[in-house]
């Protein structure tokens, strides 16, 4: 008697067990659709309106000279400027020597394409997007400005969106051109990139 009882509540506790791992997969399921579904709509919707400034999120620079993904940003948020969207730029990355970051780099391609020096903010010490929407909140604050108009990849827009909002600003979104379509594997990666950063990001702020 004692054997079938406790044969049954061993197996009752793997029911339970089961029961609350598949609650579990389901609930981290539904996590990561949710994540994803923002990330795609940030994406592939562009907010472009009238904004104290337009803030460019930093990509790779070398030896001084922007990358690809980094000068396509800048055109976006040069053809932005010069729909007079905004009277101000501001560039954000971080890097070794202040003039060879991401924003110092940003700050001078605007300057050889006609914004003048004082449209013109570069932040060069933030190293990833965390620190920048935090070195934004401080700009914006410090010269009074409340409507960001933020440039960047398309994917990576939701989380600036989430980061910025937590820091007081209201934050709108504008995706830059993508010059060829992503590879599924290229795509696959950048998604799951943001959809971790979020997460992770979000623990550490509940």
């Amino acid at each position: 008697m004692r054997s079938t009882t406790r044969n049954g509540a061993l197996l009752n506790t793997r029911r339970l067990l089961r029961r609350l791992l598949a609650a579990g997969v389901l609930c981290l399921a539904g996590w990561f659709l949710w994540v994803y579904g923002q990330i795609h709509f940030y994406a592939t919707h562009d907010e472009a309106r009238p904004a104290d400034a337009i803030a460019v999120f930093g990509a790779a620079e070398y030896d001084g000279r922007p990358s690809p993904v980094l000068r396509a940003r800048l055109d976006h948020a040069l053809a932005l400027y010069r729909e007079k969207l905004a009277p101000l730029v501001i560039t954000l990355g971080g890097g070794g020597d202040p003039h060879d970051s991401e924003g110092g780099v940003g700050h001078d391609y605007l300057l050889a394409h006609g914004v003048p020096e004082n449209q013109i903010i570069a932040e060069t010490h933030s190293t990833n997007t965390e620190e920048s929407a935090a070195r934004l909140a401080a700009i914006a604050h410090e010269n009074h400005l409340t409507r960001i108009l933020a440039v960047s990849d398309g994917t990576h827009l939701f989380r600036i969106r989430a980061l910025c909002s937590s820091k007081g600003l209201t934050v709108f979104t504008s995706p830059r051109t993508e010059a060829r379509p992503l590879g599924p594997w290229d795509a696959i990666q950048r998604l799951l990139h943001e959809i971790f950063s979020y997460t992770l990001w979000r623990l550490k702020v509940l």
